[in-house]
C-alpha cells in the first residue's frame, strides 16, 4: 500500500501539533488555573484584611473621641450637669454615630445624656456600668434593651449596638463617675457597602460576613445569617493565622471561595476578635477559569489545522519538484525530446536541492542586509542604544498591547557637566563618555523598558511598572541613575567627574498622548536644573510645591 506524499506530511503535521498542543495546553492550563485559584483567593483575603482594618480603625476613633471627652469632663473640679448634657450633645452632632452618650454618677445614676434620654435613670445593674467603673470597656454586639423604646428607629429594623465605658476620675483619682456611649451597629453596614460597592462593578455574587468571637455569631452579613451561629474551618484558622482563604462548603450545601480575616485591633484598642467572611461562589469565582480551558482547546484546534494546512503546503512544494522529473522520465520513455542533464542518476534532485540551497541562501543574505539596515534605522551609531525611531516603534507597540492597569513612565536625563568636558577635553573624550555613561545606562535592569539616546547628551528611558506605587518605583531608579552617573568615569588616564538632571512624566496619569508626556518630562528636567541640578523632579510636583 502506498501514499501520497502531500497526505503523509498533512497528516504527520496534523498529529504532531495535535498533540504538543494538547500536552503543553495541558500543563499551562493546569498551572494558569492554580494560580488564578490562588489570586482569587488572596483578593477576597485581602478585602477581608482591609474590611478588618477599618472596623478595628473605626472603633478606636470613636472610643479616642470617648476618652478625650472624658479627659476635658475630668479637668472640672466640680461638674455641672447642664455643660455636660452640652458637650456630650455635641459629641453625638459631630459624629451621629453614637446613638447615645451618658454620664453616670460613681453609684450608677445617669446625671447627664444626648436628648436628655434616661436621665435620672439608675443603670447600676448594666454592664455598660458594671464593667466601666473598673476600667476601659468596649463590649461585643448586642440588641437593644432600655433605648429600644426611646430612641427614634424610622426603619422599624432590630437596633443594635457597641457598648464603650470607662470611669472618669477627678485629679486626685477619685472616681468621679462612669462616661458610657453606645454606638449604633448600623455603621458596620455602611463599611460593608464601602467595600463591597467597588467590587460588585467587577464580580458577582460577593457578600460580606461579621462573625463575633462569641459562639461564632454572625453579627452582620445576608438576613437569614444574622444572629445565627456559623461554623467553617477557616474561621477557626483565621484565629490562628490572622488570614487565610479556603474553598468551603457552606451549610445551604453550595461550595464558595472564602477569605477570612480576624481583627487584630489598633493601636491601644485591642479589637474584639470579629472575623471578617467574604464568600464568592465557586462557580462564579473560577468562571474565568474554565473560560480559560476552553480557550485553549479551540486555540489547540485551531494550530492544529493551521499546522495541518502547513503542512499540506510543504508537501506540495517538495513534491511539485519530483513530479516534474518523474514527467521529464517518462517523456524521456516515451521518446519524446528533452534537455538531457549531463551527470546520470539523481543528479536533477541534486541540482534542484542545490537551486534551493542558493536560493536560500541569497534570501538568507537579503535578510541579513535588511537587519543590518534595520539596526542601523533603529540604533545610535555613537552608543549603540535605541534612537528616536525605535522609541516610537516601541511606543506604538506598547500602547496598542498594555492594559490600563499599567503605567509608563517616561524619565527625560541631561548630563551635567558635559558641555565641559568638551570644551576643555575635546569631542573625541566627550564621545567616549557618552558610550560609557550609556553603557552605565545598559546595566541597570529594567523590565519591558526602553533607554533610548535623544541626541547630544540627553537620554530617555521608559519604565513600565504594574504595581501600586509606579511613581515610587520611578523614583527609586531614577536615583540608582544619578548614583551611577555620579562615579568618576576613567578616560585616557583622566578622572572625569558629572552628574545628571532628570524630570519625570506618568502615561496614562500626566496624560494620554506620548508626546505630550515628554515634553512634560522634559518640563520637569528643567524644573530639576533650575533646583540645583543632579536630582529628580516629577512633573508637576513643583507647581503643586508652589502653590502651597
Amino acid at each position: 500500500m502506498s501514499f501520497k506524499l502531500k497526505t503523509v506530511l498533512t497528516m504527520t503535521f496534523g498529529v504532531l501539533s495535535l498533540l504538543v498542543t494538547l500536552t503543553f495546553g495541558y500543563i499551562l492550563s493546569q498551572k494558569s488555573a492554580v494560580a488564578v485559584e490562588t489570586e482569587i483567593g488572596h483578593s477576597l483575603t485581602s478585602t477581608a484584611s482591609q474590611t478588618s482594618d477599618k472596623l478595628d480603625r473605626f472603633m478606636w476613633t470613636r472610643s479616642g473621641e470617648l476618652e478625650l471627652l472624658g479627659q476635658m469632663i475630668a479637668l472640672e473640679d466640680r461638674f455641672e450637669p447642664a455643660e455636660m448634657q452640652m458637650l456630650l450633645n455635641q459629641l453625638q452632632d459631630s459624629f451621629p454615630t453614637f446613638s447615645w452618650v451618658g454620664f453616670m454618677n460613681p453609684k450608677g445614676k445617669v446625671l447627664a445624656s444626648t436628648g436628655g434620654i434616661l436621665r435620672g435613670e439608675n443603670l447600676s445593674e448594666r454592664p455598660v456600668y458594671q464593667e466601666g467603673i473598673k476600667g476601659k470597656f468596649i463590649g461585643d454586639v448586642h440588641d437593644a434593651v432600655l433605648l429600644a423604646k426611646l430612641l427614634p428607629n424610622p426603619t422599624g429594623e432590630l437596633l443594635q449596638f457597641v457598648d464603650i465605658s470607662f470611669p472618669v476620675k477627678y485629679k486626685n483619682g477619685e472616681v468621679a463617675g462612669v462616661l458610657a456611649a453606645h454606638l449604633s451597629w448600623a455603621w458596620a453596614k455602611e463599611v460593608e457597602e464601602s467595600v463591597l460597592e467597588p467590587l460588585k462593578h467587577k464580580e458577582k455574587d460577593i457578600e460580606m460576613f461579621i462573625v463575633s468571637q462569641k459562639d461564632n455569631t454572625v453579627l452582620l452579613g445576608t438576613k437569614e445569617w444574622i444572629g445565627q451561629p456559623l461554623k467553617l474551618t477557616g474561621i477557626e484558622t483565621a484565629r490562628q493565622n490572622k488570614s487565610t482563604w479556603s474553598i468551603e462548603e457552606w451549610p445551604d450545601g453550595k461550595e464558595y471561595v472564602t477569605g477570612f480575616a480576624t481583627s487584630q485591633g489598633h493601636l491601644d484598642y485591642p479589637g474584639l476578635g470579629w472575623t471578617v467572611v467574604i464568600r464568592q461562589l465557586k462557580s462564579t469565582a473560577f468562571s474565568s477559569v474554565s473560560d480559560m480551558l476552553w480557550f485553549n482547546v479551540w486555540a489547540g484546534l485551531a494550530v492544529t489545522v493551521l499546522f495541518a494546512l502547513i503542512g499540506w503546503l510543504i508537501s506540495r512544494q517538495i513534491s511539485a519538484p519530483i513530479a516534474r522529473l518523474t514527467q521529464v522520465a517518462n517523456r524521456l520513455g516515451a521518446g519524446e525530446q528533452e534537455q538531457i542533464p549531463e551527470n546520470r542518476g539523481f543528479r536533477e534532485i541534486e541540482l534542484l536541492s542545490r537551486s534551493l540551497g542558493d536560493m536560500l541562501t541569497s534570501l538568507t543574505n537579503k535578510d541579513s542586509e535588511l537587519v543590518v539596515m534595520q539596526n542601523l534605522a533603529h540604533y545610535d551609531q555613537l552608543t549603540g542604544l535605541p534612537n528616536r525611531t525605535a522609541l516610537e516603534v516601541y511606543l506604538e507597540e506598547s500602547l496598542e498591547s498594555e492594559s490600563t492597569d499599567h503605567t509608563l513612565t517616561f524619565l527625560y536625563i541631561d548630563l551635567d557637566g558635559f558641555k565641559s568636558v568638551n570644551d576643555t577635553l575635546g569631542h573625541q573624550t566627550g564621545d567616549i563618555l557618552l558610550q560609557k555613561v550609556a553603557q552605565r545606562l545598559s546595566s541597570l535592569k529594567q523590565d519591558k523598558g526602553i533607554t533610548v539616546r535623544l541626541g547630544g547628551d540627553e537620554f530617555l528611558i521608559v519604565l513600565r511598572s504594574a504595581g501600586e506605587d509606579p511613581r515610587d518605583e520611578a523614583r527609586a531608579y531614577a536615583e540608582d541613575i544619578i548614583q551611577t552617573l555620579n562615579k568618576p568615569f576613567i578616560i585616557e588616564y583622566e578622572r572625569i567627574h558629572i552628574g545628571c538632571s532628570i524630570g519625570g512624566a506618568e502615561y496614562p496619569a500626566n496624560g494620554g498622548n506620548p508626546s505630550e508626556i515628554i515634553r512634560m518630562a522634559d518640563e520637569a528636567l528643567y524644573e530639576s536644573k533650575r533646583a540645583g541640578k543632579n536630582r529628580m523632579t516629577f512633573y508637576p510636583e513643583w507647581r503643586n510645591t508652589s502653590r502651597e
